[in-house]
């Protein structure tokens, strides 16, 4: 072989090693969940919701943003809280904006002494929350 060659194969080579760690370096990192596990608790959150049972708004709604939180925490994003922990995975949702809203309506529920919630506005919620958990592959 000639010389050039080898030296050539080469450097290809070890730009072909660099692009490799580049990518795992810069890509998002997969986390394999028990989706069995997050499948039955965000179950049992939607069966806590019951029309008229206007506590089980709240409920729902704090427990769902537990385990979104949870779901989170797992996959090691960095954060002392949940806001934290959002503001640093926004690029892993479809529409965070919503997680966001959720989030917020969870943090009014339990800040706020006077506050009343519609079955209406804790399906939305708790939907947004689901679709969250998909996003991630949670659910």
């Amino acid at each position: 072989m000639d010389g050039g060659v080898v030296i050539f194969t080469i450097a290809i080579l070890i730009v072909a090693v660099f692009v490799f760690v580049a990518i795992l370096l810069t890509g998002k990192r997969v986390y394999h969940f028990d989706k069995e596990s997050y499948q039955a608790r965000f179950l049992a959150i939607e069966n806590k919701l019951q029309k008229d049972n206007v506590a089980s708004y709240s409920l729902a709604i704090i427990e769902a943003d537990k385990l979104l939180d949870k779901a989170l925490n797992e996959m090691g994003v960095a954060g002392k809280t949940m806001g934290d922990r959002l503001k640093k995975s926004g690029d892993r949702f479809k529409d965070i904006n919503s997680v966001w809203r959720a989030h917020k309506l969870r943090n009014a529920i339990a800040h706020e002494t006077d506050l009343e919630i519609g079955y209406k506005q804790a399906m939305t919620a708790i939907g947004i929350y689901k679709q969250a958990l998909k996003d991630l592959g949670a659910i």
